[in-house]
């Protein structure tokens, strides 16, 4: 099979997988199938050349955060019976997302031939049916380097800004973690140990009493 009836299976698959994943009731389900998206986005990525973005899409996506959710969906055991779904605001919510996400694609379609300049790559001029692996005809650095290169020089300002959210994320968590509350009642174990018995119990005589 050649790369375009390839790349037309994987996303065939890719599109029937996410349509299971947003309709499925089961959580359980839902999540294997978005790990059958991951894999097939992998493909997809690995056709076209990009081999680094392929193989982090399956380090990342499939192998850190589709079985984190799976683990977290099997424990928490979500249960449906008796919820009253109204498809009607279902559906109007995911056509104001999938218009947003519409106009995004849109405007990112309109390629800025300026942040390639800084690795001597002139797309201006390049003629796009006669190069298919623009990398290996411009005897241009490889895949990674390419990334790299255009990541922490055009982009740097937007990967500090994306670093700085993790961040904040990550301090968010922790801090929430750390909230104590006064009311609860907990038990303290270093000062049970060092109780003195014969202060604690007492015997009492009940015919006495």
């Amino acid at each position: 099979m050649t790369s375009t009836t390839l790349f037309w299976i994987f996303s065939i698959i890719s599109l029937l997988s996410a349509c299971m994943v947003v309709s499925l009731a089961n959580a359980v389900y839902s999540v294997l199938f978005l790990i059958i998206v991951f894999c097939n986005t992998a493909s997809i990525l690995l056709l076209l050349g990009a081999e680094f973005l392929s193989f982090l899409f399956l380090i990342v996506y499939v192998g850190a955060i589709a079985v984190l959710f799976l683990f977290v969906v099997m424990m928490l055991n979500v249960k449906t019976d008796g919820v009253k779904i109204n498809y009607t605001t279902i559906f109007m919510i995911g056509f104001l997302i999938s218009s947003v996400l519409l106009l995004q694609f849109s405007s990112a379609m309109q390629i800025d031939f300026d942040a390639y300049s800084s690795i001597g790559i002139d797309l201006t001029k390049a003629n796009f049916p006669a190069i298919t692996l623009w990398i290996q005809e411009n005897s241009l650095p490889s895949n990674v380097e390419s990334i790299g290169l255009i990541l922490y020089t055009s982009y740097s300002l937007i990967f500090i800004l994306c670093a700085f959210i993790l961040l904040l994320a990550m301090v968010g968590s922790i801090v929430l973690t750390m909230n104590q509350r006064s009311g609860v009642k907990k038990q303290q174990i270093t000062l049970q140990l060092y109780r003195n018995q014969g202060k604690v119990v007492r015997f009492l005589d009940l015919r006495k009493a």
